[in-house]
C-alpha cells in the first residue's frame, strides 16, 4: 500500500512499518527500529527524521494512566449552540482551548454541534466543568454521557503496510 500526503511525498511500505512500530513503541532505539524494518541504521533515522518534518509523526507521547492522576471519571458531552454564527463557533473553540479537563472537542454534523472528551476527579468537578462549558459556550442544550466502562481507547492509527 503506498499513501500519498500532502506534500506530495508517497509513504512507501518501508515508512508505514516505521509508523506502525512507532506507534507502539515511541521509544524504541534507533538501532532496532532499523533492525525490525530491515535498513541499515542512518537510511531509517533519514525516514523517521523525513517523516517528522514533513508532520506524519506529529509528536512522541507518554501513555499516562488517568486512575494514576485521579481522573477517576471519563465523561463525553454533546453541545449545541444557541448562535450558529462563526463568531461563535470561534468563541467556543477558544474557550475549550483554554479548559485543560477537555481532552478532545470535535465540530460535528448531525443533531448537535460539539463533541467533547473530558477526564475529571469526580462528579462534583463535573458539574463544574459543565457550568464553564455552558457559560462560555453560551449554548442551548447539552448531554452527557458518562462512562461505566472504557473497552477500548487508542490514538494509534490502523496502518498496513
Amino acid at each position: 500500500m503506498r499513501v500519498q500526503k500532502e506534500s506530495n511525498r508517497v509513504l512507501d511500505k518501508i515508512d508505514l512499518h516505521i509508523l506502525s512500530i512507532l506507534q507502539g513503541d515511541g521509544r524504541i532505539v534507533m538501532k532496532d527500529l532499523a533492525e525490525r524494518v530491515g535498513l541499515s541504521l542512518t537510511p531509517c533515522i533519514e525516514r523517521v527524521k523525513r517523516m517528522e518534518r514533513d508532520g506524519v509523526i506529529a509528536g512522541y507521547y507518554a501513555r499516562v494512566n488517568p486512575q494514576a492522576m485521579g481522573l477517576q471519571i471519563l465523561v463525553f458531552v454533546e453541545i449545541t449552540l444557541l448562535q450558529k454564527s462563526e463568531k461563535a463557533f470561534e468563541r467556543f473553540r477558544r474557550a475549550m482551548l483554554s479548559i485543560p479537563e477537555v481532552m478532545e472537542c470535535h465540530l460535528v454534523s448531525g443533531d448537535f454541534d460539539y463533541l467533547i472528551k473530558a477526564r475529571i476527579p469526580e462528579m462534583s468537578e463535573y458539574r463544574r466543568l459543565l457550568g464553564e462549558i455552558l457559560h462560555l459556550a453560551d449554548s442551548a442544550q447539552s448531554k452527557s454521557y458518562v462512562v461505566m466502562e472504557e473497552v477500548k481507547e487508542t490514538l494509534a492509527l490502523s496502518i498496513s503496510s
